[in-house]
């Protein structure tokens, strides 16, 4: 009775705790900044990934095609903030995604303020 083997699936969560997975992805501490990025940061792709990104470079700009935050990318992506961070400081640099502050709701006008320029605009 012949058996073949049976290739045995890597489970995604596996690699999260890889240090020199982590390493290659990031390039090693090769000295340069990063990217002013927090959590609430938003990014928007700007490009579609090219053949030369790295796998989880184009990740990021498929998942950005709407605006996401760093701290959704992290989790969608199961990385460590701080490698997230370094993948899209290279996007950012290659002009490939754009980040933006969040909109901070109390910048955003009174909505009666709002309501009166309406009718105000309505009556002309």
């Amino acid at each position: 009775m012949s058996t073949t083997p049976q290739r045995e699936r890597r489970k995604p969560e596996a690699d999260v705790g890889d240090p020199e997975r982590l390493y290659v992805i990031t390039g090693g501490p090769d000295g340069t900044e990063r990217a002013p990025l927090d959590l609430v940061t938003m990014i928007m792709a700007r490009d579609e990934p090219s053949p030369t990104v790295q796998p989880e470079q184009a990740a990021i700009l498929r998942l950005c095609r709407a605006p996401l935050s760093v701290a959704e990318l992290s989790a969608y992506l199961t990385l460590p903030f701080s490698v997230v961070t370094a993948l899209l400081t290279e996007l950012l640099t290659a002009g490939l995604a754009e980040s933006r502050a969040p909109v901070v709701r109390a910048a955003l006008p009174d909505r009666s303020l709002l309501e009166a320029v309406m009718h105000g605009l309505q009556r002309l």
